[in-house]
This record gives structure tokens, C-alpha cells and sequence, in this order.
């Protein structure tokens, strides 16, 4: 009887022995869920989003996907989509940490938009891909000197990134250099052609353009008021002259919603002919050049130090920690 008493004591004190050594643990997996490693996901932690004037709330990692489907265009090579996964989880994370009301503004895709896109069978297998890029890199995000990094993307260059310095004017983002980016030669609609007439340019640019005397209200613009005065070093127009005003190459773009700011200028049958190469304002990852990296074998690690040279990628945190 001794003997069994003395070892349901020991059971006992063995069991206990367990319970402390597990309980820190258990607590934690009570609070936070599973995932405890740096570079996982907390899932179920809800984010608010604004969508069409109301403010909803959603489960993060949905969100998170969402956006990833809304800025790709169904390239599913699984190394390229961990890279921008990464890119907007950084975006999306200095957006919540500098916002007071920590509302989300980005647009984001459901699961069904993207089966009703591609089918049901294809957008489910889709969507499942967008969102193990997502849980694939978990809390990770760009950081340069303890800050998140600006962390810009295009569809495709003219075949050469830009720089950062040279296109805002300013050393913040030394990390965003030109990039050669031959394969974007060969990506869809790289070169594009749209003609306006001269009419047109001068109302969508209007917003700009140098106010014109009273005799010359009417005058219709002509081909020899149009010049382009300077390009980046990646072949963009920097500074173009429209009659009396000089303004830059992505007011242009902008005003008259071209693929890209690296153009040309002719005229077609007293039309404004505007020759571009390439889609997006050409900073940061080229989308097209990081998919085809992506299908020659490169990591999104590697993709990622490629366009954004000098920068750390590392946890962010858990997404809690944002949002309160």
C-alpha cells in the first residue's frame, strides 16, 4: 500500500511537473492561436476595410489575399506571388501603423470575383495559390535602416527600371535603383499606340497648362507646340514642353491615362500620334521581369533583393499589434 501510494505521489507530481512546463504555451496558443514562429500568420484576427462609404470588418489573411488578386494579373508562378505577397503586406502594414482609425483602404478581389474571372474550378485552384503565398510568408516584410520600405511595383518597364532619386529628386529611397529588365520587351501590350486629337490634349491637360490670353482662347493646339525636353537615364520623359507650359512626363501620362511615361511623340491624320513602351510608372518590381526570374528558378527572396537592392527582409510582427 505504501509503495502504491508513493507512486500515484509520483504520478501525480509528474503530471503537475507537465502542466507547468506546458502552460506558458498553452496560454499563448489561448491568445495569439498556433502560429508562434516569426514568420507565420495569426489567422482569425479581423481588419477594417472601407468599402463603398461603409467600414466592414474581415479576417486579415482574406484581405491580405484579396489585394494580392487585385494587383496581379493571374501569373501563378509561386515564387513570383510569395514576392508580392510581401510587397503589400509591407504596404498594408505602414498604412495601419500610421493610421488613427486603422481603416484599410486598398481594393481587394473576393474568392468568388476571382471564380466568376476564371471559372469556379480554375479560380477556386487560384485562390487557394494567392493565399498559400500569403501564409508561405507569413509576418514578413521589407525593412530599410528600421523602416518599412517603399515598396512600388508595374506591371512592366520600358526595359530598364527607374530610379528612385532621379524620379522624385530625393535620396530617401536609395535602395529603388535602375534595373536592367530585358524580358519586359517581350511582355503584353509593351508597346502601345494612342491618338488624340489636339483638342482633347488640351482639355484633359488643361488642369496644368499655362493660362492663355483672351485672343488665344480658341486657338486649337497644333504637332509644333508639343516637344519633349528631357529624359531619365531609363529613357522616360521627364520634362516635356505642351505651347507655353512645361510640365513633366507622368503629368502627361496622367492626364491623358497612358500605359507609361517613356513615349514618343508624331502625328497620324491631324492627330496626336503617342508611341509608349512599357506599363506602370517603371519604379520598383517589374511584375513581368520577377515572373519570368520566378520560372527560371529564383526564390522571392532573391527576386526581391534584385529590385529592392540593400533592403531587409524580416517579421513585421503579428498583425494584432497593428491593428488596436
Amino acid at each position: 500500500m505504501r509503495y502504491y501510494a508513493f507512486k500515484q505521489k509520483l504520478k501525480t507530481a509528474g503530471a503537475f511537473l507537465i502542466i507547468l512546463i506546458l502552460l506558458p504555451y498553452v496560454v499563448t496558443v489561448f491568445i495569439h492561436g498556433a502560429e508562434s514562429k516569426s514568420n507565420e500568420i495569426v489567422f482569425n484576427v479581423k481588419v477594417k476595410v472601407g468599402n463603398d462609404g461603409q467600414i466592414i470588418e474581415i479576417p486579415w489573411e482574406t484581405y491580405l489575399t484579396g489585394v494580392l488578386a487585385n494587383e496581379i494579373s493571374w501569373q501563378e508562378e509561386e515564387e513570383f506571388l510569395r514576392a508580392q505577397a510581401v510587397l503589400i503586406r509591407t504596404r498594408l502594414y505602414q498604412n495601419l501603423e500610421e493610421s488613427e482609425d486603422k481603416v484599410l483602404a486598398e481594393g481587394y478581389l473576393t474568392e468568388l470575383d476571382v471564380e466568376q474571372e476564371l471559372g469556379v474550378a480554375k479560380g477556386k485552384e487560384y485562390y487557394e495559390k494567392l493565399m498559400q503565398a500569403v501564409t508561405d510568408t507569413g509576418n514578413q516584410v521589407l525593412f530599410y535602416e528600421e523602416t518599412y520600405a517603399w515598396t512600388p511595383f508595374h506591371y512592366a518597364s520600358n526595359g530598364t527600371t527607374r530610379s528612385a532619386q532621379e524620379v522624385m529628386g530625393t535620396e530617401a529611397y536609395p535602395y529603388l535603383l535602375k534595373k536592367e529588365c530585358p524580358l519586359d520587351k517581350g511582355a503584353d501590350k509593351e508597346i502601345q499606340i494612342t491618338e488624340v486629337t489636339y483638342r482633347e490634349v488640351q482639355k484633359k491637360c488643361q488642369s496644368f497648362l499655362v493660362a492663355v490670353s483672351e485672343e488665344n482662347a480658341d486657338k486649337t493646339y497644333e504637332f509644333g507646340d508639343f516637344e519633349i525636353i528631357s529624359h531619365d537615364s531609363s529613357g522616360y520623359v521627364m520634362e516635356m514642353k505642351i505651347g507655353d507650359t512645361v510640365c513633366t512626363g507622368d503629368q502627361f501620362c496622367d492626364a491623358l491615362s497612358l500605359p507609361s511615361s517613356s513615349f514618343t511623340l508624331d502625328e497620324n491624320n491631324g492627330k496626336l500620334k503617342i508611341t509608349t513602351v512599357g506599363r506602370g510608372h517603371g519604379i520598383g518590381m517589374s511584375q513581368w521581369t520577377a515572373h519570368k526570374m520566378a520560372e527560371e528558378g529564383a526564390s522571392y527572396e532573391e527576386i526581391l533583393q534584385y529590385f529592392f537592392e540593400g533592403t531587409t527582409l524580416a517579421s513585421g510582427g503579428e498583425i494584432f499589434t497593428k491593428t488596436e
